[in-house]
């Protein structure tokens, strides 16, 4: 680059920019070595060789501090870029602010994991590592490959010669810039794992859209992370977008949401570590600190008519196991007096938890969907026998309202009439009232499945399995439905093996699955769904997804139950749970 086009692009960004071209920024005193400060010893490791990056190889590093035991397993935190963390006259210089922080005991034993991105093995070697080829798709890209990355090749390998804590409170991950955001992503999606986020000028923008992420922490309900954010007024503004703008977002979804975070942010400087350099030492006392603060939430800014995850949830309210050892759960519903009944669909049996939430097996039959009418009775889908039923509980007479179908769940009007829907034939169909009638009511959604009526029963929802829509008809006074629209669009989960984005970012999967549904009377639409429970407004804007209570099984359906209806119910694999929720809340 000629002098002239240096000094354009600095007058471009500013005089703050030229100013830490000029002169570099002081390290903290803790970045500096101190006299009798234990040091601990980084070691290089072997280029590594990923088999979920295929075809990629990386140098990387493990830095174990001096008063490391393998007796007692330790902490971690991970860095993306590793090379630039490790330098001993570097902006970071962690191994030597990892020494006095150790020592001092403002954090714990704590092993460093220094990671560069990969870099294809067919390609010659770059000469810096900033230039690696595999770098964006790495940190830029969304969801869990690269959590995968760590959590099932390079921690497994640095556990293998140092033990490593399980606790995920104990495990923290770091990164710049697109290795900011990379270490978002791991912490989001795998909170289990990571609990601890350092960002520094975080590239939250539509590299490959990461910039989703504002909005979908004030839709989701807030994980158990501890993140700290720097950026400057420096950064860049591009195509890609504006960083500043993006970080001060992600700082304030993060406040909205309660998430125990800092945001550190400055004037001037440019996209480096002239200011978050000498911060780090700070930012690591305060990221490591003991103290578990109350969540700090301010809803002044909300509308009246909002129906955000703040008026539904209910603080240190979390899922509580109801029934579990379950062969598959699902079916959920309750009767007028706060009663939950669910189905097992492999023991089979129906049951009923009482007030006393003890489950009672009530029959020896399956039921994927169950739910009473105004008559009293409990509708039910038996899609392995070909039937939907009807079953009278104080006799346990049994009578068939419907043959040769394939029902997958139900909803019952305050009038009689039973709609159901057929998942492989792509149909809902219904019993009119006061006869066994079978009409068909709708064709054509890919996947229909769950299905609910609003609190006045005035509108049918349905959701997709295989789409990303809760579809809703008008409900007739005689049963009949009208005037389908696809009134709720589901959120789905990124597909990490579709690249084929058009330049358009991310990739999403087409399915949501969009499961068991369920409303209450404010007037809230509930979908089971991949990501979680998805909780909808009257007027079909999503107010936020309520997390799942097991990640690794599958989610059927929710319901609205038990003690004043104030708990919000989810069948979940071999498990079902429960939640205390807000009395606005209660169901239809």
């Amino acid at each position: 680059m000629s002098k002239l086009s240096l000094l354009f692009g600095c007058a471009l960004l500013g005089a703050p920019f030229l100013a830490s071209l000029s002169k570099a920024a002081e390290p903290h005193p803790l970045a500096l070595e101190q006299p009798g400060v234990p040091k601990g010893t980084l070691h290089p490791m072997p280029p590594w060789e990923s088999q979920i990056f295929a075809d990629t190889i990386r140098d990387w590093w493990v830095y174990v501090p001096a008063q490391y035991t393998p007796e007692k397993p330790a902490a971690v935190m991970v860095f993306q870029d590793g090379h630039d963390y490790i330098k001993p006259s570097g902006a970071w210089r962690v191994p030597t602010v990892f020494d006095n922080l150790i020592s001092s005991g403002k954090m714990p034993v704590t092993i460093g994991v220094f990671i560069n991105p990969g870099h294809s093995k067919s390609k010659p070697k770059p000469e810096s590592p900033w230039k690696s080829s595999n770098r964006s798709f790495e940190y830029d890209s969304l969801g869990d490959r690269y959590s995968r990355f760590l959590l099932e090749e390079i921690l497994p390998a640095v556990e293998a010669r140092f033990p490593l804590t399980k606790d995920p409170a104990q495990r923290a991950i770091c990164g710049a810039s697109s290795g900011g955001a990379c270490s978002f992503t791991v912490g989001w999606e795998r909170p289990d794992a990571f609990r601890k986020i350092l960002s520094t000028i975080g590239s939250f923008t539509n590299l490959r859209s990461a910039h989703n992420y504002p909005s979908w922490i004030r839709k989701t309900e807030r994980k158990p992370l501890r993140v700290y954010l720097e950026d400057c007024g420096g950064d860049v503004d591009n195509l890609y977008g504006n960083w500043p703008l993006a970080n001060q977002q992600m700082a304030a979804a993060l406040r909205y949401m309660g998430y125990d975070t800092r945001f550190d942010y400055a004037e001037g400087f440019a996209h480096n570590s002239q200011h978050a350099g000498p911060l780090l030492p700070e930012a690591l006392q305060w990221l490591w600190r003991t103290e578990t603060p109350e969540p700090l939430i301010s809803t002044r800014g909300d509308l009246g008519g909002d129906m955000t995850l703040h008026r539904l949830l209910i603080e240190n309210e979390s899922w509580s196991v109801v029934a579990e050892n379950l062969g598959f759960a699902d079916g959920p519903c309750s009767d007028a007096d706060g009663n939950f009944y669910f189905s097992d669909m492999k023991a089979p049996g129906i049951f009923r938890v009482g007030k006393d939430g003890k489950p009672v097996k009530l029959l020896d039959e399956p039921a994927s969907g169950l739910e009473f009418g105004p008559n009293g009775l409990l509708y039910a889908c038996q899609g392995s026998k070909k039937r939907l039923i009807s079953i009278d509980l104080s006799s346990g007479r049994i009578e068939v309202v419907a043959s040769e179908v394939q029902p997958n769940d139900l909803a019952v009007s305050k009038t009689g009439h039973v709609y159901f829907t057929e998942t492989g034939k792509k149909q809902v169909s219904w019993v009119p009232a006061g006869t066994t009638e079978l009409r068909v009511a709708d064709t054509g959604i890919q996947a229909p499945n769950g299905i609910a009526l609003s609190p006045d029963h005035g509108t049918l929802a349905v959701s997709d399995y295989r789409g990303e829509n809760v579809w809703t008809f008008s409900v007739h006074p005689d049963g009949s439905l009208s005037a389908k629209t696809p009134y709720m669009t589901l959120c789905t989960e990124v597909d990490i093996q579709n690249t084929a984005t058009n330049g358009r970012g991310a990739a999403f999967k087409t399915a949501s699955g969009g499961d068991g549904m369920a409303t209450d009377r404010a007037g809230r639409y509930y979908v089971a769904s991949n990501l979680g429970i998805q909780v909808f407004d009257p007027t079909g804007r999503l107010c936020g997804i309520v997390s799942r209570p097991q990640l690794q099984k599958p989610l059927t359906s929710c319901i609205l139950s038990g003690e004043n209806f104030g708990y919000l119910y989810a069948t979940n694999g071999d498990k079902i749970y429960r939640r205390k929720v807000q009395n606005n809340a209660s169901s239809k």
